[in-house]
């Protein structure tokens, strides 16, 4: 729905409130009429059933309202002397039209002023801080910090598979939630379930029309404290995951998915917008100049390399050269091909170091050659572009123009059907936008180029082009915990990356026993304070 359309629907439930409740204002000592009247009603319901006027806030929350508003039935009734188990089970079975029933079928019911609200049993006690934990926990997660987990190789070796993060909302502004109603603390899909953890119709013929799409909420993002830098690493909503085949990004749209539960990505934005942005034989160039990564980026690309033959140790393959990745055997040892080569995923400081082995007699790093098509965007093979050899193009900016024609129309084609959500078509060989001949067209918001450092085992922009402005999560600034399934024992822990930035200069650097110094210094002070206050007993 609309902003308007919302505004709307919201006045229709102060109506519905007023008429499901006025009598118990009454027989509260309010004005039937306080009832009616937008937010202050909610104000005054407050004061009837004994709770803090900030509650209001949490009902106006998205996803955190479908926790407080069964609370607020729940209160209300209690209120009125309604505590049983079964009163309970019927207001929240029936979405709150109990109390529409009570309104006017209970002349006897009595108010309860100044009514304890403090759980009577050690059952109320547990569930009321379960649910309070809950709605902490949910407001922590939707708007200023989320939990994430590298789940791919995409961005090896500079985040790897393991790492748990801290994803800052506010760096680049949180984002209201634009589904109404889904479970909180779970993003698209019930652990252990596989099924969708929100209510929506996915299927794009219906999605204008189907009751359960009204309740999207318009995207809105709160004022941001800085602004996506160039080679900054983000998280982000996958833009194609709006496609039933997530490897075939061929298809137009044949599957629609909310903005805020598409797939989590984290990527590398390499180009901003304005810029633009061509590969070179793998190399990034940004206005003509090749990018500049931090230190602490670690890319990686396919090298070939050439042994004659003669093997390499497996233990030094792994611990000396870094090698993670490339043609295995079924063991998953790393195999030689039938002309004596290993084909390993590696950095070019990996690749360098392996040309001293004595053994290797030559590397060489795979690329695509240029003027192959690779099946990347827009997916038009006569462009000849592919993962090493891509471009230029031009990243859209919010506010700029560009010219239209039916050459540079793939280019843009998602972003003004899709993401700015026009109706385009084209007729005997002229572009239409909303019904209008379109010879230009002006970007509603800014766009973004996402990589991964693992250049060559990366689906990303190159294969699904930009990323909006509007699917941007957050940063990530924090690696909390880091778990190798592969390691042994003690080591399974990544010790070196527990507590480490993620956005930092120069080499990833654990601040875990920094951390741990910080809390048994507080633990020792506050022990001596303890100690000092009963000796001044």
């Amino acid at each position: 729905m609309t902003l308007s359309q919302w505004l709307v629907f919201i006045f229709i439930m102060q109506i519905v409130h007023g008429l499901s409740t006025w009598k118990l204002y009454a027989k509260a000592g309010r004005k039937p009429i306080e009832s009616f009247i937008p937010i202050y009603n909610l104000v005054i319901l407050m004061k009837i059933i004994n709770h803090p006027r900030w509650w209001v806030f949490f009902l106006f929350i998205p996803i955190i309202n479908l926790l407080m508003i069964p609370i607020v039935w729940i209160e209300l009734i209690r209120s009125f002397g309604k505590n049983s188990k079964q009163d309970i089970a019927l207001v929240v079975v029936t979405l709150g039209f109990y109390i529409t029933f009570l309104n006017y079928t209970s002349e006897k019911l009595i108010y309860i002023e100044n009514r304890d609200v403090q759980p009577k049993t050690k059952t109320e006690d547990t569930i009321s801080s379960l649910l309070f934990a809950v709605i902490v926990a949910t407001l922590v997660h939707t708007y200023i910090v989320q939990p994430f987990t590298i789940p791919s190789s995409s961005m090896e070796k500079t985040l790897l598979i393991g790492d748990y993060l801290f994803v800052s909302k506010i760096h680049f502004g949180a984002r209201t939630p634009m589904t109404t109603i889904a479970l909180p603390m779970v993003h698209d899909s019930i652990p252990f379930t596989g099924m969708k953890s929100y209510l929506f119709n996915d299927d794009v013929t219906k999605k204008e029309t189907s009751l359960l799409n009204k309740f999207q909420l318009p995207y809105f993002r709160f004022p941001s404290i800085e602004k996506i830098k160039r080679n900054e690493i983000v998280v982000f909503n996958q833009p194609a995951d709006t496609l039933r085949d997530m490897d075939n990004f061929k298809p137009d749209r044949n599957y629609y998915k909310p903005i805020d539960k598409k797939t989590n990505l984290v990527k590398r934005c390499v180009g901003i917008p304005g810029d633009s942005l061509e590969i070179r034989e793998g190399n990034v160039y940004i206005n003509g100049k090749i990018g500049n990564l931090p230190e602490s980026a670690k890319t990686q690309y396919n090298f070939f390399i050439d042994t004659k033959g003669n093997t390499i140790n497996q233990d030094a393959l792994v611990n000396i050269y870094g090698a993670k990745e490339g043609m295995k055997y079924d063991n998953g040892t790393f195999a030689l091909t039938n002309t004596g080569q290993y084909f390993l995923t590696l950095t070019n400081n990996e690749a360098a170091a392996l040309t001293k082995n004595p053994v290797v007699k030559g590397v060489k790093k795979y690329l695509s050659p240029k003027g192959e098509d690779g099946g990347v965007f827009p997916h038009i093979p006569s462009l000849g572009w592919n993962v090493d050899n891509f471009g230029p193009i031009y990243i859209p900016q919010k506010g700029k123009t560009i010219k239209l024609d039916l050459k540079t129309l793939p280019l843009y084609k998602r972003i003004i059907q899709e993401y700015e959500e026009n109706n385009l078509k084209i007729e005997n060989g002229t572009i239409l936008i909303n019904g209008k001949v379109a010879t230009t067209y002006t970007f509603k918001q800014d766009y973004y180029w996402m990589m991964g450092d693992n250049r060559q085992n990366s689906l990303d922009a190159r294969f699904w082009g930009y990323v909006p402005f509007n699917h941007v999560i957050g940063k990530p600034v924090f690696i909390w915990f880091s778990w190798d399934k592969d390691g042994k024992g003690i080591n399974k822990v990544r010790w070196n990356r527990v507590f480490s930035v993620v956005n930092g200069d120069g080499e990833s650097k654990s601040y875990l026993i920094h951390f741990l110094v910080l809390v048994a210094l507080y633990i020792g002070v506050n022990k001596v304070i303890k100690k000092k206050r009963l000796k001044n007993v």
